[in-house]
Formats: C-alpha cells, structure tokens, sequence
C-alpha cells in the first residue's frame, strides 16, 4: 500500500503447470479442481477446404489456428475461475477434447486451484539468504 491507502501492487500472474509440485514452493491450501472449457464449431467453408486438402495430404492451417485459439481460451477461463476461488496456482493442469457431432469440438483445460507460497528456508530457493 502506499502513503494514501491504496493498493499500488500489481496482480499476481497465477502459475500453471503440468506438474503437482512447484519447485521452491510450499501449498498454504488446495482449493479443488478447476476448469475452463470452450466449444467451438468449424464452419461449412473450413470442412470443405479441409476435405480437399485431407485428398492431398499436409497440415490443416485453419484447423490448427481453431485448435490453438480453442486451448488458450479453455486455458484462460480456467485461470479466471482458478483466481476466483483465492487461488495463486493451478497444479496438474491437463486438457481434454471432444467431438461433438461433425462439426464442433469440445475443449477443456483442468487442473487442480491451490493457495502456495515461497519456501525462504530452502537452500538454493529463491528466498533463501546464504
């Protein structure tokens, strides 16, 4: 805080990983699990150039783009419900997809909300004073 009261810190980025534990860290708290899901549908155009381009063989650009724009928005809400719950941290993070009839796809990004804090005391850690 500062002379006048308020709060001048900016907001924690909240950690994610694919791992349970986070190095030089300790969990304070485990929230629960967490997610954030999107469900996206290719249109009529994207499948037909898709289906002329599965003839010939190669990468699917557009199908590509959809796919990463899809993990990052699943990623995104579950980091939005994750920092709702109080939590800094999101542990075994994985994502998952469905097919939801021809056209549209599921995407789900899930982990575990958890409350960590810095180990001061660990040689080598971050915080710690040699």
């Amino acid at each position: 805080m500062n002379g006048s009261g308020e709060n001048t810190s900016a907001p924690q980025a909240m950690i994610v990983t694919t791992t349970e534990n986070i190095p030089d860290t300790r969990v304070a708290q485990t929230l629960g699990q967490v997610f954030g899901l999107t469900v996206r549908s290719r249109s009529i155009g994207g499948n037909i150039a898709a289906g002329l381009k599965g003839l010939v063989g190669g990468e699917i650009g557009s199908y590509v783009k959809l796919n990463e724009d899809s993990r990052r928005q699943a990623l995104d809400r579950m980091v939005q419900n994750a920092a709702a719950m109080g939590a800094n941290a999101v542990t075994m993070m994985r994502f998952d997809s469905t097919e939801m009839g021809r056209s549209m796809s599921e995407i789900v990004a899930y982990g575990t909300a958890r409350i960590v804090e810095a180990v001061t005391d660990a040689p080598g850690s971050f915080g710690a004073q040699g």
